[in-house]
């Protein structure tokens, strides 16, 4: 039976994230995904919005990894020859009613450390953005887009020149809890099974179906899962806006905003959908809600604009009825299992945390130990 220090299952950004971070400190690392390209499902199924931690409690994991990865974030797509772009982002309150709302925003954003905020009027809003219509706004400096597979492909290319794997096609079916460490079987073209000393579940969509699937994982401390779909409509023709525009958040997201990717073109989304499982597919006919959701504020969107763009779901650990939850990364402190790192609920803002997360899932497994010497594959 082959053995492997540390088995990352999951080749999303967090997974890639964690894998460089752990490669980087010396430890050997295969990262596994059932997929055949990394960054499958959920990241690479978003707005690819560099957030800069307006929206989440204070002191919430979801506030500290936002606002400490956006900075670092910015850094490495320097560094790295990423595209992205510091836009700036505006959250228009389209009416009255929405002031109070975006009052408690603009507290949230300081309590978070978030200093850029600036209130707008609307006469000053329109000067930004001449097709907006609201009484006012919140202006967001930094808040940017990125190129979200190149990331994935810079954290994949610097795990694996740190001597970690990637395989793809292949995967994670059950595991075990046996003595240090961990006896997992894996599917594909080669099955088979392997142990590991370290594991890390950054599964997304399917972390806590996986946890279930390990034996020895406590079924208490795995949280249940709950699919959010948002869908994405595209806009025909070119777009009149520089910034991001955002609507005051409703339950579940944070509303049909528009977005912008590298080449200048514009997309709404997401809405807010609760499903049973995991279903990719896009009802055109959505596209009735999301004119009126975005003539709130955009009045001049035209009959015939928007397009079907693409679907995405949200990995939550926290139902429709409930508050959103925050990111759970969970060590051998929080469910007794020595050398397991579960991550849970890696929703929005996890793009824009994940190097800060990757620094979370370290310290849980690195806490008092060294790096085992490297065992050949």
């Amino acid at each position: 039976m082959d053995e492997i220090e540390c088995i990352v299952v999951g080749a999303g950004v967090i997974g890639l994230a964690a894998a460089r971070a752990l490669a980087q400190a010396g430890h050997q690392v295969v990262v596994v995904d059932r997929a055949a390209t990394i960054g499958f499902e959920t990241s690479s199924r978003n707005s690819e919005v560099i957030h800069s931690g307006i929206y989440y409690p204070q002191d919430s994991l979801k506030a500290k990894t936002c606002v400490a990865g956006r900075r670092r974030l910015y850094e490495y797509c320097r560094e790295h020859g990423i595209g992205h772009r510091r836009l700036g982002k505006l959250i228009v309150a389209a009416d009255e009613a929405e002031l109070p709302a975006l009052d408690r925003l603009a507290a949230a954003a300081r309590a978070n450390g978030v200093d850029d905020l600036e209130r707008l009027s609307a006469a000053e809003a329109q000067r930004l953005e001449p097709e907006l219509r609201c009484v006012a706004a919140l202006y967001s400096p930094s808040t940017g887009i990125i190129d979200s597979h190149a990331l994935m492909l810079a954290y994949q290319g610097e795990a694996e020149a740190a001597g970690a794997v990637v395989v793809l096609r292949t995967p994670v079916l059950a595991g075990e809890v046996v003595n240090d460490g961990f006896t997992i079987e894996i599917g594909g073209a080669e099955p088979g099974r392997v142990r590991c000393r370290w594991l890390v579940n950054a599964a997304g969509l399917y972390a806590p179906a996986f946890a279930a699937a390990i034996a020895g994982v406590p079924a208490a401390t795995i949280p249940p899962a709950y699919f959010c779909r948002g869908v994405y409509f595209t806009l025909a023709g070119r777009s009149p806006f520089r910034h991001l525009v955002y609507p005051v958040p409703p339950a579940g997201g944070l509303g049909v905003h528009i977005t912008l990717d590298l080449a200048g073109q514009a997309r709404f989304g997401p809405d807010v959908e609760w499903i049973a499982g995991i279903d990719y597919s896009l009802d055109a006919s959505r596209a009735a809600a999301f004119y009126a959701a975005v003539r709130r504020y955009w009045p001049g969107l035209r009959d015939g604009a928007l397009q079907p763009g693409y679907a995405g779901i949200r990995p939550k650990i926290s139902g429709p009825s409930e508050p959103a939850a925050d990111f759970v990364v969970q060590g051998p402190q929080d469910h007794g299992v020595p050398g397991l790192v579960n991550l849970y609920g890696i929703e929005s803002p996890g793009l824009t945390a994940s190097l800060a997360l990757a620094d979370e899932v370290v310290a849980r497994l690195c806490h008092r130990c060294e790096p085992r010497p490297r065992a050949a594959l």
